[in-house]
């Protein structure tokens, strides 16, 4: 098998080449022209497709997840769409973008009930099922473990300036390009309570400053230039808060249809 680590093919021309069962992983597509060609069965994990142009395409069979904006299928724009189905569906998901304070400490209070019938669920199951990956997606206390993550970095960090305040469990995105000092030990197998009581704590500190959240502060700014991430200069605090919220929500359906999958299989 031919491998391709660290090289620059910017502008090389594949021309009747056979890639089936190819692994890329970091690879910059920018600008790429594909023309007939088959991904069939292809998996896309974490990539960025902004601005892409898609003619002339068969999508059949085919599931995507992700943040959608000004996506235009055959002249239609589905984002709202889908936004308005999954409101649909979900009631409470309307009030997770909230305005002002007052809405944010109810969509953290909705967040926090939902999840909490989540883990009762979740307790139904074997603690090995819990560490078990379903369907190539992190497994549910890995979920858990990122979510820690996730309130650390937006609200530890980002509104509360501690520049390191991460636990050995917190656990990044996978496509997370790494940091010195931020931990990221995937293949740790802590116990549920053990990754709940990092859970609860970093709750806790969202809590505290959604209860204290002022329509003044949240329409302020935060810089963080410190080493480790976010890096970031005049961040809307608001949207600070809003990628947290959402982080819980997007997060606890993922977890939820992993314990409908594995419920199935008992």
């Amino acid at each position: 098998m031919t491998e391709f680590h660290d090289q620059d093919l910017t502008g090389a021309s594949f021309e009747r080449v056979n890639l089936r069962d190819a692994s890329f992983t970091r690879v910059h597509l920018n600008d790429a022209r594909l023309r007939a060609v088959d991904l069939t069965g292809v998996q896309i994990r974490g990539a960025m497709l902004s601005r892409s142009r898609m003619r002339g395409v068969e999508l059949e069979d085919v599931d995507i997840s992700g943040d959608l904006r000004n996506v235009i299928v055959n002249g239609v724009d589905i984002a709202p769409l889908v936004e308005a189905e999954l409101n649909r569906r979900y009631p409470e998901r309307a009030k997770l973008r909230p305005d002002d304070s007052d809405g944010f400490r109810e969509a953290w209070t909705i967040l926090e009930r939902l999840w909490e019938e989540t883990l009762t669920r979740a307790r139904t199951f074997p603690e090995a099922d819990l560490h078990r990956s379903v369907d190539d997606e992190w497994s549910f206390i890995q979920t858990l473990r990122h979510l820690s993550f996730a309130s650390a970095a937006w609200v530890g960090r980002m509104i509360l300036g501690d520049a390191a305040p991460w636990h050995p469990l917190d656990l990044p995105w996978d496509e997370a390009p790494g940091w010195d000092g931020i931990p990221w030990d995937r293949q740790a197998r802590p116990t549920l309570d053990e990754a709940l009581a990092v859970r609860r704590e970093r709750q806790a500190m969202v809590r505290r400053v959604m209860e204290n959240l002022t329509d003044e502060q949240l329409a302020s700014e935060v810089t963080r230039l410190e080493p480790g991430w976010p890096r970031l200069e005049g961040f809307p605090l608001k949207e600070c808060l809003h990628i947290v919220v959402m982080e819980e929500w997007e997060h606890r359906q993922y977890a939820e249809r992993g314990l409908t999958i594995l419920d199935k299989e008992k």
